[in-house]
């Protein structure tokens, strides 16, 4: 008998669990409806004020020499138990390749310690051929590695910073930013123009503090920030969490934009269907270890998730975590 008010990005939630649907866009109401008269397209139309791509729009992977070799990496949590048991994986130039699994399977641990985050205690981090293990994270930045944070609080940005400061958080101290130990603030305001405009971070204010945006905006300050940049490697961490459908497809776009200008794409999803759609081989995790490593192709929905569950249909046994 009580009445809920559900609040959701995820159109799937909002068809399956409610009877009345109101759409907001701009602060105003832009339409009303209800599951039996709704779809995911019909929901995001309104939502954004345009037709919207659920599905990402991209032609087959054109794979080259490895940008990113993890090998026989462990790697301990907060509790220092083993999160990363051993993993072994590769990206290469012109592919994404996503990692799936369900949250607190090690690979937030896995991400930390690739890009200088968390100390690995074995194993070997090597990007663009540079062994890089348990390098700082400016180290890890100039062999041309974006990072996408999973905690963009924590990791993504200076909360008191203004938007334009945040912007430069991984280029400040070089050209055209800074000539010796001067900033060159008419090179930063102009460069956060641009940025703000072209991926759509609301307010447009670039001395707005970044704190006190919402996190989607938030969020699209960072995403504008790393994907700006030209490097070789993406590790995308939850890159679209927190944003609505309109902000979700332009980030997409960006993502396959820069794997087809030839540079790897690690992504790392609570999504499934994130997961599904972007990449082009999905790697499989389950209790810190890797359970598959496979070609889109041969990745389902169904194959993903026993393997997420720790089931390996090829042997039909289940992964027991140890630690």
């Amino acid at each position: 008998g009580v009445s809920i008010i559900f609040i959701s990005h995820k159109l799937k939630e909002v068809l399956e669990i409610c009877v009345e649907i109101v759409v907001l866009r701009g602060g105003k109401v832009a339409g009303h409806t209800q599951p039996g008269r709704a779809t995911e397209e019909s929901l995001a139309e309104m939502m954004v004020g345009r037709e919207v791509l659920l599905e990402v729009d991209k032609t087959p992977a054109k794979p080259g020499e490895p940008v990113l070799r993890v090998e026989n990496l462990v790697v301990l949590d907060d509790r220092r138990l083993e999160a990363v048991r051993g993993v072994t994986l590769e990206v290469r130039a012109g592919e994404i390749v996503g990692i799936a699994g369900v949250q607190g399977n090690g690979q937030t641990e896995l991400v930390e310690a690739i890009t200088g985050l968390r100390k690995a205690e074995s194993g070997h981090v090597r990007i663009n051929g540079q062994d890089v293990t348990n390098a700082s994270p400016r180290r890890v930045t100039q062999a041309g590695v974006a990072h996408v944070p999973e905690d963009r609080q924590k990791n993504g940005m200076v909360s008191g910073f203004p938007v334009k400061d945040n912007l430069v958080l991984q280029t400040y101290y070089v050209d055209p930013f800074a000539g010796g130990i001067v900033a060159d603030d008419r090179a930063i305001e102009e460069s956060a123009r641009e940025l703000v405009e072209r991926f759509d971070v609301r307010p447009r204010n670039i001395f707005a503090r970044i704190g006190a945006l919402s996190g989607g905006n938030q969020q699209k300050v960072i995403i504008a920030r790393e994907l700006s940049r030209q490097s070789r490697l993406l590790i995308a961490a939850q890159p679209t969490r927190g944003l609505d459908v309109g902000s979700i497809e332009f980030i997409h776009k960006q993502i396959v934009r820069m794997r087809d200008a030839g540079a790897g794409v690690l992504l790392i999803s609570a999504e499934l269907d994130e997961i599904l759609s972007l990449s082009d081989r999905v790697v499989v995790m389950f209790a810190g270890k890797v359970m598959d490593d496979m070609p889109i192709q041969s990745a389902t929905r169904n194959l993903c998730g026993l393997l997420m569950a720790g089931v390996d249909p090829k042997t039909a046994t289940r992964e027991v975590n140890q630690v």
